[in-house]
């Protein structure tokens, strides 16, 4: 009797999705984020992680739809959460064993030999809303026929895959429109696991750009997940990323074509301060890049030496930024300045500029927060750009409107319509919020107060709730930031606390069991089993990065602080309350080999990591 392959599933387990606070875990946008291999829904920010860290990340305080077309810069980009998690069962496949040789059934009944060679893998390559259909079968005949292809390793059942496919399909339907060399891919990395495997792909979705058949060093996508994005991305690629002006006519054209123009002017266009531009070029796709060699264009526009020009339609109009001869041009210093130098000296918080204002990696953001409605409001704006130009490029200065698109990022700050006009900074590395004693709307006192903060004279702003009456009667002690320090550092008992999201579904799934370990130990004398609510309160000296996380405070001098790492049953925390704080060790399990096995050794279980909503 032949016997079955046993293939490896994707098994969804749905889980609940964000509640009406979700995403106000830091003023910074998240865009999109990316599904996680063996990694449980809630949004994400930048970046990803490994596979088997089963983590993802919350993204900003924004409440509203997130708009597409956000970037992704390490090649994967960032979406918002996508629905399912996976548990994978990875089982070895037996070969189907076909009926003893002969082509006969033992009845006698011919077995056609055409119908096992239809089921023979081919390598057509075949397409779907214009995009190709790629496995391991006709992979490497996709190569060899399109010197440019950008493939989308994805998995049927992700939410952002999902969201990114009508995108994809209409960027490959308009590369095809213009000709272009450059293609559209797509594998399934749940049922390509050679491919996934092969090219690393530990989320999803993640794009590859395969360049003249090379297979072994693809190029990780780096631009916007829209059909535009794609668009411009693959076009620059596909062609020079740079327009070459041969003259003033052609220069002056260029120029005035859109709001924002970069121009390297460069004596010898083979040199190496020249090809830094190009690889600038290639990868910031959203501005025009020309370039110009002709003396001529030198002298029109002022220069002597090898520069490289900014033209943008406000603020000042043009910004240089010339080529030190001694160390030349560094690409990575040259995309930065671009992007702190095409953005606005004073940004308006939208959904349409909302990408720039968190692309540009501007270290702190000054926020002004108004109603546009009211006209004295509105004056405000000028002192707030007065002050604005000291810090280009240190402080990137918004202006929010309550009662518009900024209404959303409110809670974030413990603010309400009613609260503006007011001013807040916030240091973008660990969102750490700054106000003035008293708001002051002149240049000079925000100028002043900035530069204190800088200065790290000026402590930060710390969100905390009211204390529910009965927060320590409960066998789960409900702490707030105005009670944290009193409950978690008193040197008579060992403190053992929850820091969660009320969106979090991790946390939602071990609420459970941690009140189960409250109940447990709310007789015993030195143990305190708590909770804090990290979206409505912040700490001073902690920064919570994911939920849950669990920090153990033991009893004693000196502010000590574990955190815990391990399982999350009612049993393990026990073992690790009465270990003080450590999980004792226990003797490794000896294998047993039973009789009339086999020297393959077996996958062992995933899911047993430990997973969480990283911030």
């Amino acid at each position: 009797m032949p016997v079955l392959p046993v293939f490896s599933v994707p098994v969804p387990i749905p889980l609940a999705g964000p509640g009406p606070a979700a995403g106000t875990g830091g003023w910074k946008t998240a865009t999109w984020s990316r599904c996680l291999i063996g990694s449980a829904e809630q949004p994400v920010a930048e970046g990803h992680e490994p596979q088997g860290t089963g983590t993802t990340r919350p993204r900003g305080p924004y409440l509203g739809p997130l708009p597409l077309g956000a970037g992704f810069g390490d090649g994967g980009g960032t979406m918002q959460g996508c629905g399912a998690r996976l548990v994978w069962l990875l089982v070895l496949s037996l070969a189907w064993l076909g009926p003893a040789s002969g082509g006969e059934e033992e009845d006698g009944e011919v077995v056609a030999e055409e119908e096992e060679e239809d089921d023979l893998p081919s390598d057509e390559l075949k397409e779907e809303d214009g995009v190709l259909v790629l496995h391991e079968h006709n992979f490497a005949r996709a190569l060899s026929e399109h010197r440019l292809l950008l493939v989308e390793f994805y998995a049927p059942w992700c939410g952002h895959c999902q969201r990114l496919a009508p995108a994809f399909a209409h960027a490959a339907a308009a590369l095809r429109n213009e000709s272009s060399p450059a293609w559209l891919g797509k594998v399934d990395a749940t049922a390509q696991v050679a491919l996934a495997s092969e090219f690393g792909i530990t989320s999803y979705p993640t794009l590859k750009l395969f360049r003249d058949g090379n297979r072994t060093h693809p190029v990780a996508y780096t631009g916007r997940m829209d059909a535009e994005g794609i668009v411009r991305w693959m076009q620059r690629r596909s062609g020079p990323s740079a327009t070459l002006l041969q003259d003033t006519d052609a220069a002056a054209d260029f120029v005035s074509s859109q709001d924002l123009v970069v121009v390297g002017f460069f004596k010898d266009l083979e040199s190496e301060a020249a090809q830094a531009f190009y690889d600038v070029a290639s990868e910031v796709v959203d501005m025009p890049f020309g370039v110009a060699e002709a003396a001529e264009l030198f002298q029109a526009y002022g220069l002597s030496a090898d520069t490289i020009c900014l033209f943008k339609k406000f603020d000042e109009g043009r910004t240089d930024f010339p080529v030190d001869p001694v160390r030349g041009l560094d690409a990575a210093e040259l995309t930065q300045l671009l992007r702190v130098h095409s953005l606005e000296l004073v940004m308006e918080f939208t959904n349409e500029t909302s990408n720039q204002i968190f692309s540009a990696r501007i270290p702190h953001h000054m926020l002004l927060f108004l109603n546009k409605s009211s006209s004295a409001q509105l004056t405000l704006r000028d002192g707030f750009r007065a002050a604005a130009g000291a810090f280009r490029g240190k402080v990137l200065f918004v202006v929010v409107d309550v009662t518009g698109y900024g209404a959303d990022v409110l809670p974030f700050f413990g603010l309400t319509p009613a609260d503006a006009p007011t001013l807040r900074l916030v240091k973008m590395e660990n969102n750490r919020k700054y106000r003035m004693d008293q708001d002051t709307f002149s240049d000079t006192a925000i100028r002043t107060f900035i530069q204190a903060v800088l200065d790290g004279k000026v402590k930060p702003h710390l969100l905390s709730a009211e204390p529910p009456e009965d927060w320590d009667t409960r066998p789960v002690k409900v702490l707030v930031g105005k009670t944290f320090e009193q409950v978690a550092f008193d040197e008579t008992k060992n403190v053992f606390v929850k820091f969660y999201a009320p969106w979090c579904s991790h946390c939602q799934a071990m609420a459970a069991a941690w009140e189960e370990l409250g109940e447990r130990y709310k007789d015993h004398e030195d143990i305190v089993i708590a909770e804090l609510d990290a979206m409505a309160n912040e700490l001073e000296n902690i920064t919570i990065n994911g939920f849950p996380t669990l920090h153990y405070f033991p009893a004693g001098p000196g502010r000590k602080m574990v955190e815990y790492k391990s399982a999350r049953d009612v049993e393990t925390f026990s073992k690790f309350l009465e270990n003080g704080g450590t999980l004792p060790e226990e003797p490794p399990a000896v294998p047993k080999t039973p009789e009339n096995s086999t020297d393959r050794e077996e996958p062992s279980p995933l899911g047993t990591a430990e997973t969480r909503d990283e911030l």
